[in-house]
């Protein structure tokens, strides 16, 4: 059975509250001797309870997938629409087919009660239904608070982990080596230097007080990040940006990119004779792909994987869909999605499943 298909007590709950109508139903369409005869009672009972339950269980799994379907509470309105249209097409049919039963069974119905089974019918399905979708968007409201718990414990794990695994003590240690030898050899390339590096700093303090940062802002920090790497490196790293330019004001949790580019320098080679290259582009439905060609170095380097890791976390603790990592022919790519302004809908397309692993 599918998950969304799945009975809980909450639908058990709503079903008995509405379940007294069935019997209020019976008495009107027969008056006293529904309470008077006892044959007429149980078979009449045991008629539109059976009907009465094949209603609740349909129109409940109507709504459970409609839910599925339309997942956002800003799809209310949609959800609502198609529910109201099946309960009434479901309760029509139910009603009918219980006068034609009663009819079968010779039953003494009033068929001038009919108008007064549909509206007991309708009620008791709003009622159904207003209770489904309230406990639906408080549980919605509910994870949407559990969520933001989550993130705000995560991150303030990641304020600790952001200086130690993301810009981490051996890339200060080497940048600081690499503006010494600037000093003697080039001041003036020194000083552009220190600058950059001051700006790499400082953007990952400030990161640590952010969620979200803009697109733009996080592609300037690893201009000035990839200055760095190319002063050490020279010809041997070629980082390659092709941005559309309406992406700009896009975002996604800050410090991503940059650690997906410290993980390709840090598992291959970087040469000059055996160049590393590492494209970041957007690409259509609002994504944004880092692709770099393979070259593992012959020594296996110690790595936990905290840093994808954490990039994965966020966006999970975000409500948004994960990135996707693949491996093949000779190129490793992380694909990211791009999350809009506001913090619920999501801007891209949903991506085939794929299982993230680390690096």
């Amino acid at each position: 059975m599918n998950q969304w298909a799945r009975f809980d007590r909450t639908d058990v709950l709503v079903v008995a509250i509405n379940f007294p109508a069935v019997f209020i139903a019976n008495y009107v369409i027969f008056g006293n001797r529904y309470v008077s005869d006892m044959t007429l009672f149980l078979g009449s009972s045991a008629v539109i309870c059976v009907l009465a339950i094949l209603l609740s269980v349909s129109l409940t799994l109507w709504m459970k997938y409609l839910r599925f379907r339309y997942t956002h509470l800003n799809q209310f309105s949609k959800r609502l629409l198609y529910s109201v249209f099946v309960y009434v097409v479901g309760t029509s049919l139910m009603v009918l087919s219980l006068f034609g039963l009663y009819h079968w069974l010779d039953y003494p119905y009033n068929l001038n009660t009919l108008p007064w089974i549909l509206m007991i019918g309708f009620v008791t399905n709003i009622i159904s239904a207003g209770l489904h979708e309230s406990v639906y968007t408080y549980n919605q409201w509910l994870r949407s608070e559990q969520r933001e718990y989550r993130l705000k414990h995560l991150h303030m794990q990641q304020q600790l982990d952001v200086l130690k695994q993301q810009v981490n003590p051996h890339f200060l240690f080497n940048s600081l080596n690499s503006l010494i030898s600037l000093i003697g050899e080039n001041p003036q390339q020194a000083e552009i230097f220190a600058e950059e590096l001051s700006t790499v700093y400082r953007y990952v303090l400030r990161a640590n007080e952010e969620n979200l940062t803009e697109l733009k802002s996080e592609l300037g920090f690893v201009q000035s990040y990839a200055h760095l790497l190319k002063t050490r490196y020279g010809n041997g790293l070629t980082i390659d940006l092709r941005i559309d330019a309406d992406a700009q004001s896009y975002r996604i949790p800050p410090l991503t990119l940059q650690l997906l580019i410290e993980n390709a320098v840090k598992h291959n080679i970087v040469m000059a004779d055996q160049p590393l290259t590492i494209r970041i582009e957007t690409i259509p439905d609002g994504w944004i792909q880092v692709t770099n060609n393979l070259q593992r170095k012959p020594s296996r380097v110690l790595s936990n994987g905290v840093g994808l890791s954490n990039i994965l976390a966020k966006y999970t603790m975000l409500g948004q869909v994960v990135p996707t990592i693949q491996e093949n022919d000779g190129q490793f790519t992380v694909k990211l999605p791009l999350l809009a302004k506001i913090s619920s809908p999501i801007v891209a397309g949903t991506e085939p499943n794929s299982t993230p692993k680390p690096y």
